[in-house]
Formats: C-alpha cells, structure tokens, sequence
C-alpha cells in the first residue's frame, strides 16, 4: 500500500505536557485497525520507521510514540552507541512505571480517536517496547500485543525504583498475545522465559509462543545482529496474527 508516512501528532498528557506520536498509515478513504508501535530505548531510529512503515504497509494505522518524552525534547533520537545505550537504559529506569503506563492509555485514546482507524487496537514492540506493547495490551480497549523479545517482565526491573508488577498483572491480560524471542538473547535467558510462559498458564491467557535461533534486537535491520530472513519470518508471524486477533 501507498502510505503516508511519518505525520506527527502531539498528544496532551493529563498530567501536562504532551507525547509526540509518528503515524504511518495507508493512503486512502478506508479505515483500518490501529497498532500502537513500541520503539527500543532509543526512540523513533529510522529501523524503527522503516518497522513501522512495514506494518502500516499491511494496512494498519501505526502510531510510535516518544517514550522518553518526559526527559528529551521532541524529536530525540537516541544513537546506537554506548552513549545512546548509556542514556536509554538510565532512562528506562528513571521513569515511573504508572508514567508508562498513561502514556500507553493516551496512545490508545488518540489512534482510537484517528479517522482512518476502525476502532480495533493492538500493540507491537521489541525489547523495551516488547515489555511496553504487553502493559499496553492490559487496557481493555486493546485485543491484541505482539512481544518481540521483551526485558526486565521475567526480572520486574522496568521503571523507578526497578521493581515493576507486570507478571503479577499478567491475570488482567485480556488480549491476544504474542510472544517472539531469541534463543542466544542473553538478556532474557531460558529461565526467564520459562517463568514468563509459566505465568501465561497460570492465568490461562490465550497466546502464540514463538523462540527463534537469534539474538536480541535481530528485527532491528542496521548492525550485527539483524537477521534478515528471521525479520521476514517475524513479520509473516505479525500479520497472520493481528489478521486473526484483529478481524
């Protein structure tokens, strides 16, 4: 599909401020589900876009937010280096949990209130946006996350004082999941993993399990770890999955 890529859209926050958004979505009078994109720790990159555009391409109205955008002004782009890792880790738990979290609940609030959406929601994200997407998918509203290779819910170390509740909250998952991750991604090792899908039974949520022989950030398509055939694999997973949960 022809797009039209990258319309920004600030969001107001309840709390003041405002959360910049990226919006990629299909050219045309159609309307289309909404997925609400999870970027890693370094924002809106352009592998990021390029996710984004690959979703929206399949028909879906995309929405990236800043998530940082309490901390950086707008437009902020973390660099894939030590410096930009430096910083978005020390942000990752620098910033509330419950702040997260209204973020989540605002971006659901404004691409249901977008024109070229039908109303249905679900959410995508890798790595720190793997973590964001699952917490997103705890608002009612959404039907539908796709996880890629999630950090700290097997640790519960996101946000201020590292000591986040998202497995406890996993019996309030509603949602379709997804889950995607990487055999040789040492930062959810099998344990991890193990305690993450034990959980999911637990609560008896309905979810897709993937692992792949990977490493972490392998969607991420600039430097050594991407995987270009795996990408291609992920994305079939993707939108089989949101054809189904988003129908």
């Amino acid at each position: 599909m022809i797009l039209h890529g990258d319309e920004i859209q600030d969001v107001t926050m309840p709390g003041g401020g405002s959360m910049r958004m990226h919006v990629f979505r299909p050219a045309g009078e159609r309307r289309f589900p909404g997925i609400l994109l999870y970027s890693e720790i370094y924002q809106v990159t352009a592998p990021i876009r390029r996710l984004a555009a690959m979703v929206a391409g399949n028909g879906y109205v995309v929405a990236v937010p800043e998530v940082y955008h309490e901390y950086e002004p707008a437009g902020t782009v973390l660099r894939y280096d030590p410096a930009g890792t430096d910083r978005g880790n020390a942000l990752k738990i620098a910033k509330p949990v419950a702040a997260f979290d209204a973020d989540a609940a605002a971006g659901v609030t404004a691409l249901l209130a977008n024109p070229a959406c039908n109303g249905r929601i679900g959410t995508f994200g890798v790595c720190l946006g793997g973590h964001l997407a699952y917490r997103a998918a705890l608002d009612p509203r959404v039907s539908a996350a796709a996880c890629f290779y999630p950090t700290d819910i097997h640790s519960g170390t996101l946000g201020a004082g590292r000591s986040d509740d998202s497995l406890m909250r996993m019996a309030e998952l509603k949602a379709q999941a997804m889950f995607v991750w990487g055999r040789q991604d040492p930062h959810v090792p099998f344990a991890g993993r193990e305690r993450i899908r034990a959980r999911l039974e637990e609560v008896g949520a309905t979810y897709a399990w993937h692992e792949l022989n990977a490493q972490h950030a392998f969607l991420r398509d600039e430097g050594p770890r991407y995987d270009p055939a795996l990408f291609l694999q992920a994305m079939t997973l993707t939108l089989d999955f949101y054809r189904g949960a988003l129908a």
